[in-house]
């Protein structure tokens, strides 16, 4: 009976050890807090990918990640997945536990690329382009091949980073096209970048241009398949088929609509004028004084009705260069401008 006593007393003793091992506490404490910021994100499940996305209406990886971070636990975290990646302590993919972040590189770009939250189970909650937020396994064929490591944040809660932009620093507040871009970037009808850059000057494609207008009209297609190279798979389909239903944007003879292909100037002038109905009277036409286009243009009534509704200087000038690839800067003031319009 006494030997039995000690045998109880001796396991006792061994629990009591372990429940007050700073170890045992730490991994305790940092699996309570991951598990709620895991429990805290699956309730997103299935809210859409939006890149640039930062809220329940849409994610983008390192904007979910922030998101679930600063509300379940209170934890700061930088904005983009490469100021994520420079945080925390490595730990080995067998070290994993509930609540460190899982990085990926060579998705949609070279290097770091993409981050997600391990989920336990060999899982990853990560807000994915093609299911928006879902569980991933660590085996996925296709993010498998692309891990690139772990880091821990949650034992250091004093996570420290610089104060988010307020605004796109390539964009200032005195710019003729600050009004433009800050009404479009607010009604998220176009976003900027995870690096707090909007790229005036990137091109826009015919696929980008598409979707653009399409949030702007929210059009709904009848038909989905029509163009050969626009499978039913590819992110702008929707938008590319409402928009050609609407007779804003053709295809070419070929049956194709080439999504990829840059817009020039003077395609996105006619395009704005038809999507949005806008008619120019002979005054106002009058009064463009466009050097480098005549009245016989394919184009013309689309050129000059972007000047004649022009509110922010932007299309000023004696020249309209229509046959340049127009830019993120131009194409949002024209729609800018059209939705103004009087």
């Amino acid at each position: 009976m006494n030997s039995c006593k000690k045998a109880v007393l001796s396991f006792l003793a061994v629990i009591l050890f372990l429940s007050m091992s700073p170890l045992t506490s730490v991994k305790t404490e940092a699996a309570s807090v991951g598990e709620s910021i895991v429990a805290y994100g699956k309730k997103f499940m299935g809210i859409p990918y939006v890149f640039g996305g930062t809220t329940p209406n849409g994610f983008d990886c390192s904007g979910f990640i922030q998101y679930i971070y600063r509300n379940a636990a209170d934890i700061s975290l930088p904005r983009t997945t490469g100021e994520q990646y420079n945080v925390g302590t490595a730990v080995a993919k067998s070290d994993l536990q509930v609540g460190d972040l899982v990085f990926y590189a060579n998705t949609y770009k070279k290097g770091i690329s993409h981050v997600g939250v391990y989920a336990g189970n060999n899982q990853v909650l990560n807000a994915t382009s093609s299911k928006g937020i879902a569980l991933v396994s660590m085996d996925d064929s296709y993010w498998g091949p692309k891990y690139a490591g772990s880091k821990r944040v949650l034992a250091d809660q004093t996570v420290q980073t610089e104060k988010a932009p307020e605004w796109f620093v390539d964009v200032t507040e005195a710019a003729a096209t600050y009004n433009a871009i800050k009404t479009l970037t607010d009604k998220e009808i176009i976003n900027g970048f995870e690096d707090y850059t909007f790229r005036p000057e990137e091109k826009v494609t015919r696929g980008q241009a598409a979707a653009i207008l399409n949030r702007v009209l929210g059009l709904k297609p009848e038909v989905m398949s029509h163009f050969t190279d626009v499978p039913k798979t590819n992110r702008f389909a929707a938008d590319i088929a409402a928009i050609r239903e609407a007779g804003i944007i053709n295809g070419f003879e070929d049956k194709t609509f080439r999504p990829d292909a840059e817009m020039t100037r003077n395609e996105m002038a006619s395009i704005i004028q038809r999507a949005f109905h806008l008619n120019v009277s002979q005054t106002a036409a009058a009064s463009v004084g466009y050097t480098d286009i005549s009245a016989d243009h394919w184009a013309y009534e689309g050129i000059v009705t972007m000047a004649s509704i022009d509110k922010t200087g932007f299309f000023k000038g004696d020249k309209f260069y229509g046959t340049h690839n127009t830019t993120r800067e131009a194409f949002t003031v024209a729609i800018y401008n059209a939705m103004n319009a009087n």
